[in-house]
């Protein structure tokens, strides 16, 4: 009876050991943002697809206009209060969404899903002119 209660224990305990080094291994390193510059937040996460898709398309938008523009990317399956705090705050219910706020804060653009290269570069002119 002890060995099948052992064998059961191992079988639940060890998965949830790994689970827990793996998140805290990959936990967010993003803070509270204290800039006066315009910001684009995107929601993420390595498990989605669309989320993969939009990545290289944000990357190369934010290097564009990485001297007027502040990006923070928060991997929403990193459960921390940060980013539990930032979901919440945004409503985010989905990934990818991209937050973009201008200079005192307001969100001017909310996307969830997709977005290309030319709308995004757009949104942020249109942030940064303002």
């Amino acid at each position: 009876m002890n060995k099948n209660l052992t064998i059961i224990l191992m079988i639940f305990i060890i998965p949830l050991i790994g689970y827990f080094c793996l998140s805290q291994r990959s936990a967010s390193n993003v803070t509270v943002a204290t800039t006066t510059r315009p910001q684009l937040i995107k929601f993420t996460s390595n498990m989605c697809s669309e989320c993969r898709r939009v990545e290289p398309v944000v990357n190369a938008v934010v290097k564009k206009h990485q001297d007027t523009v502040q990006y923070i990317a928060i991997p929403v399956q990193v459960n921390n209060k940060y980013n539990n705090e930032m979901m919440s705050k945004y409503n985010v219910t989905l990934v990818p969404t991209i937050i973009i706020l201008d200079k005192d804060k307001h969100v001017v653009k909310r996307i969830e899903g997709y977005v290309d290269a030319k709308t995004l570069d757009g949104y942020l002119r249109k942030v940064c002119n303002d």
